[in-house]
């Protein structure tokens, strides 16, 4: 039997590829997620200095719907027979059922967001059943989707991680009012 070499280097570039996979498995998504804002960029009116803001955008939600809207009835005889048939007018509407909208919300800003501190995040999302990787301390494409599977049902779609999860999650500490 003659063997492809074409073939093989195929085979071999995609087994490759199946080695390589946890590291790049969900990476267009990782590609999408935009970075924490920090500084006097881009933020939320009335942002205290010094502070980093996540910014989730949920897209409008368009509904097309298409009518037959009636012109001119049916001529038809006392018999039964038409005569001339009913004219329509087919119109085209498009609604806007849900509107597009902004979610801004605090995030650890870069400098908190160590190794070590990744690591206890993938950690804190493991014990929960929602990280299934290694734990690697690198915020990949993995440990993005994890936290926007634990943010999402909180009303929060994003895989910028929320000050507020890592408050929830034992990672950050809360802050007491004064006594």
């Amino acid at each position: 039997m003659k063997v492809n070499p074409l073939l093989i280097s195929l085979i071999a570039l995609s087994l490759g590829a199946c080695a390589a996979g946890d590291q790049f498995r969900g990476g267009v998504d990782a590609l999408r997620e935009p970075e924490v804002i920090q500084g006097a960029g881009q933020r939320p009116p009335g942002a205290s200095p010094g502070t980093c803001w996540g910014k989730a955008v949920s897209p409008a939600v368009v509904e097309t719907v298409t009518e037959q809207i009636l012109l001119q009835p049916a001529e038809v005889t006392t018999d039964g027979r038409v005569l001339q048939p009913a004219i329509y007018k087919t119109e085209t509407v498009q609604r806007i059922v849900k509107e597009r909208r902004e979610t801004w919300f605090e995030a650890p800003c870069q400098a908190q967001l160590t190794s070590e501190f990744i690591s206890s995040v993938q950690r804190a999302l493991a014990v929960r059943s929602i990280y299934r990787g290694r734990i690697t301390g690198i915020m990949d494409s993995r440990t993005r989707a994890a936290i926007r599977r634990y943010q999402e049902p909180q009303g929060l779609n994003s895989g910028i991680l929320a000050l507020e999860t890592a408050r929830q999650l034992g990672l950050i500490a809360v802050a007491r009012d004064a006594e």
